[in-house]
């Protein structure tokens, strides 16, 4: 196990950047899949990956968007990395709200045949009023967890026939899981079930790192800080017009740009101390420094709790 050194959170504000875009290696003949890539980190993540010379898909619901972003990231990559390749760019259909589609996503990618070196579980909504999925689970634990649960496991015969490969799960939050009253609008508010979701998340990649133990898929957990993205567009409904202009006025101050923002899980995906050090079932925080997460996400018997709920959830919803 790497002996990387551990810091309290607060600490990594004051901490030098521990990994830039020049840092990060070739990715010539890499196939990455990033969730929610067309705006925000999952973009900026994207951008990065094929400057470098990967071959990323855009996983989104939204093909319209997406097309707009892999013509917007065309160009950029051109500006930012110009010997670069020609960025390799797809979109691929994925509606984490639905079970069954993330589990159709997942085929249509199994179908070209191609190898899965990286899979960026990027994409999440936040503080959106309650609301149950198509299958009929809170929403935002929904799509944050499940949808990417079901696409994630689906895809996993690939990732580890394409080995050393890794997976980034995005954002754990604080907070506990009630298994029994998880579609309950009574019994959460908007920012419990949104941390409730993104707990779920870290729960998910300890329990999948301890499933692959003996291999050379490399699981990691990234929570990417502050951030400037449209995450937040939500917020007025929470917060009402008065709060939401200083917020707004907050983040523009203090906030991290996506591209800054990315790096974090641009080191976890990219960079070859991964590898090198053995470094799986970790938590990081920007820029790249290793933290302890809450005791919530180290509690072993409730990662399993919530891996067999999802795997039980997932036989019963998703078509053979």
């Amino acid at each position: 196990m790497s002996s990387m050194k551990q810091l309290a959170y607060w600490k990594t504000y004051f901490t030098p950047n521990r990994y830039s875009n020049d840092l990060i290696p070739d990715q010539t003949g890499k196939v990455a899949i990033v969730t929610g890539a067309n705006t925000g980190l999952g973009y900026a993540t994207m951008v990065a990956l094929a400057g470098h010379g990967a071959h990323v898909f855009l996983a989104c619901r939204s093909g319209e968007r997406a097309l707009v972003a892999i013509q917007k990231a065309k160009q950029e990559i051109k500006e930012k990395y110009p010997r670069a390749p020609v960025p390799n760019l797809e979109f691929l259909e994925l509606d984490l709200n639905d079970m069954n589609k993330c589990k159709n996503a997942a085929n249509e990618f199994l179908n070209k045949s191609l190898p899965l070196h990286l899979l960026v579980n990027n994409s999440a909504i936040m503080t959106t009023p309650f609301a149950l999925s198509a299958d009929g689970i809170e929403q935002q634990f929904a799509v944050n967890h499940i949808g990417h649960f079901v696409f994630t496991t689906a895809l996993l015969d690939r990732i580890k026939e394409s080995q050393p490969s890794r997976i980034v799960v995005l954002r754990p939050v604080e907070g506990g899981i009630d298994f029994d009253t998880l579609s309950d609008e009574k019994m959460s508010t908007i920012v419990s079930r949104y941390g409730r979701s993104k707990l779920a998340n870290v729960l998910f990649g300890k329990a999948l790192a301890r499933r692959l133990t003996d291999t050379q898929v490399y699981v990691n957990i990234v929570h990417p800080g502050f951030v400037a993205t449209d995450l937040q567009r939500h917020n007025k409904d929470l917060f009402g017009p008065v709060v939401l202009r200083i917020l707004e006025a907050i983040t523009a101050i203090m906030a991290m740009t996506p591209e800054v923002g990315a790096l974090t899980q641009l080191y976890v995906a990219t960079s070859s101390e991964i590898v090198n050090k053995d470094i799986r079932g970790r938590y990081f925080v920007p820029i790249a420094n290793e933290i302890q997460p809450s005791a919530y996400a180290q509690d072993k018997t409730l990662q399993e709790k919530l891996w067999v709920f999802s795997e039980k959830l997932a036989k019963e919803k998703v078509s053979a």
